[in-house]
């Protein structure tokens, strides 16, 4: 067997029947499912509506918003927001990814790094992601451990535990001298403007409280209606993703603030003086106006049909446009990408239409995004 195949194999065995163990043990998690599934159909149905009602609750609270329709607009932004000569930390975003913010921050001067320990390890190795919750999945612990010792000089060992102790290293400094800290977002309230994400590591509640300045970007398809959908909706991603109960829960509502003084609520306090929420098109509005396609937008990227897809496993994770991979990736590859090709691979064995907690019948998207290539290469041999 390959690393791949071994990373893979060691990853599956790890996450399903933690999950299934789960769910069993917290049924509430279904029910909770089953609202965030109405809650995100209610936004899609009024989309424009909740994306103008989001920014306006942003700003209302101290914060600064913004609406970008591409990949390119969104660097353009990120970039006048950072500048050059600053450090910045990144927590865990697929969107920061898809839009190509890294290493466009890089090449204008500066210094920036990802801080989820499986986004630093694909930072290091120069590789796309192979899993949308651990982007280094297809990595073994010996395969980490040579990459450690190359990058920073330091043999971590072999155990799991001293591997992580050498990154908690690294990272800490990067967070203590970090100018800007850029972050995703799990879900997004638009009654109160607020963002939610969830982690266990700590490095995304650092990333947006250290630094001076947070930037939150993320597809416009994460809003909910309100604060209570959006905290179910991170319940339900780390419980199907198999990390439950999530060890972080934050909650941003625009820059820090305290009323200490006669309960006058002013800003900045301790954390970031700044924040600005970005949220990306990107295809995804055009996506929202195709009834089948549409569904795709329902996906709160848990992960769980990855490991349940014998597509996924037979490719060793190279499956998608990164950072999507898997049957929710091959969606994503058509949503934001216009590659209909990775949908060809599906077998439809329809596994991950029955995890899904979104209830998404992923074999019926592909399936339809099968036929909108056939339909444009008929289209392009007739022309």
């Amino acid at each position: 067997m390959s690393d791949w195949d071994i990373a893979i194999k060691r990853g599956v065995e790890h996450n399903v029947p933690r999950v299934f163990k789960v769910l069993r043990e917290h049924p509430y998690l279904e029910d909770l499912a089953r609202k965030v599934r109405e809650g995100k159909l209610e936004v899609l149905s009024n989309l424009d509506h909740y994306i103008d009602m989001t920014m306006k609750s942003v700003e209302r609270i101290g914060g600064k918003a913004y609406f970008v329709e591409n990949a390119e607009q969104a660097r353009e932004i990120v970039g006048k927001i950072v500048g050059s000569g600053k450090r910045v930390v990144m927590g865990k975003s697929m969107v920061a990814y898809e839009t190509g913010i890294r290493k466009y921050l890089q090449s204008i001067g500066n210094e920036v790094w990802e801080t989820d320990l499986g986004e630093l390890l694909i930072q290091f190795a120069d590789e796309p992601p192979s899993h949308i919750i651990a982007p280094a999945v297809h990595m073994t612990r010996e395969r980490i451990r040579e990459l450690i010792k190359e990058k920073l000089g330091i043999d971590p060992g072999d155990k799991h535990e001293d591997i992580v102790r050498v990154a908690r290293e690294f990272l800490r400094q990067k967070f203590l001298a970090a100018d800007i800290g850029i972050t995703g977002a799990n879900a997004v309230a638009a009654d109160a403007g607020s963002i939610v994400l969830v982690e266990n590591e700590g490095n995304i509640r650092m990333s947006s409280v250290v630094p001076p300045v947070h930037i939150s970007i993320t597809g416009v398809e994460k809003i909910l209606p309100n604060l209570e959908y959006a905290m179910y909706e991170v319940l339900v991603q780390a419980a199907y993703a198999g990390l439950y109960p999530p060890t972080y829960i934050n909650v941003t509502s625009g820059p820090s603030s305290t009323g200490d003084v006669e309960q006058k609520r002013v800003s900045p306090a301790h954390g970031p003086k700044e924040f600005h929420l970005i949220l990306v098109d990107n295809g995804r509005r055009k996506a929202n106006e195709d009834p089948v396609l549409r569904e795709a937008l329902l996906c709160i990227r848990c992960g769980r049909c990855h490991f349940h897809c014998p597509v996924y496993r037979a490719l060793d994770g190279k499956w998608g446009d990164p950072p999507y991979s898997g049957p929710m990736g091959a969606m994503w590859s058509g949503v934001v990408y216009n590659d209909y090709k990775p949908a060809l691979l599906c077998s439809h064995a329809g596994n991950c239409r029955e995890v899904c907690p979104m209830k998404i019948n992923i074999p019926k998207v592909l399936e339809y995004l099968k036929s909108k290539f056939f339909m444009m290469k008929a289209g392009t041999r007739e022309g």
